[in-house]
């Protein structure tokens, strides 16, 4: 029996898969008789069910359902599919996807997901949609060695690369909420860490406090908390920033209530007495020491000048 009008909402599809992660950590999930056209009147719900710190990631692969060509943006009363997470014992909805955009990746807050299908129409064209899923402990985050022993944290030692980039759960979706994650940048003894941020969409409102609801991302020289920095949220362009030793931590912390798109960061480690250039592009930092970087930028560009000169 329905206890409330979202259970009657589920109950009544007309077509209903489980994934569990005891079965296959990983998989793919298509619409009705994709890539052939899904049937009108077509009402399914699809939920996922991991293990302890388990994770649901969505990845999608291919997007196109019906939608009337008026040029809405709106997903209402259109043939749409809607995400769900569990949020204090109820069912609330976090994304809602119409149209052909490929939406950006998913992830849930917990070990527990809910898609919800509905294509009122019926198009040769509306293919429906193909989505890879994972059940996943990382968070998304592919760089660093993660610390099994702490949630969600990841190390970045200088003995193992200079440089390299790090970004936030499920990059380039939105982070799931109620996530706080941890990363550490370990230098050698005479060096600093210096971090890029080239993209920071952080939901909040400065100065970043619980009162406001925001979600942040501090930095600390030490394992503990460091006022030297404050908390960082809202909107940015890019910006860089630096430790004042050889160990840095940055924390990024979500509520259970919006979301944002994330933050992707370049981090290097270089010598104290080295001097800071920001990366020359978005996300493509040099794979070698800084000196060895603008030595090679002048070889390339003295072979360019003699090649047109």
């Amino acid at each position: 029996m329905c206890i409330d009008e979202t259970c009657c909402l589920f109950t009544a599809s007309s077509c209903h898969q489980e994934f569990n992660s005891d079965g296959s950590k990983y998989g793919t999930l298509t619409s009705p008789h994709y890539p052939l056209a899904y049937p009108s009147n077509t009402h399914c719900h699809y939920e996922f069910f991991g293990r302890g710190k388990e994770r649901i990631r969505l990845v999608f692969q291919d997007f196109f359902l019906y939608k009337p060509p008026d040029g809405s943006l709106e997903c209402n009363n259109v043939d749409s599919l809607q995400a769900f997470i569990n949020v204090d014992g109820r069912l609330e909805n976090v994304a809602t996807f119409c149209g052909v955009d490929l939406p950006k990746p998913i992830m849930s807050n917990g070990a527990k997901l809910m898609l919800e299908f509905r294509g009122t129409q019926s198009a040769r064209h509306a293919r429906g949609f193909k989505i890879s899923y994972s059940f996943v402990e990382n968070f998304g985050i592919s760089t660093g060695r993660q610390l099994k022993e702490f949630p969600c944290a990841f190390v970045y030692n200088s003995s193992e690369a200079r440089n390299g980039t790090f970004a936030s759960p499920n990059s380039p979706g939105p982070y799931p909420r109620d996530t706080e994650c941890s990363y550490f940048f370990h230098g050698g003894q005479t060096e600093k860490v210096h971090l890029h941020f080239t993209h920071f969409d952080i939901e909040g409102v400065s100065p970043c406090e619980a009162v406001s609801a925001s979600d942040y991302v501090e930095f600390s020289n030490y394992m503990t908390e460091d006022n030297r920095y404050g908390r960082y949220c809202g909107q940015q362009k890019d910006f860089h920033v630096e430790s004042e030793r050889n160990f840095f931590k940055v924390t990024f912390r979500s509520n259970d209530r919006l979301d944002g798109t994330g933050f992707k960061a370049i981090y290097q480690f270089l010598e104290a007495s080295d001097e800071y250039q920001a990366p020359m592009s978005d996300f493509t930092p040099c794979l070698f020491p800084l000196r060895l970087c603008l030595l090679l930028l002048a070889i390339i560009a003295g072979s360019l000048h003699r090649l047109y000169h």
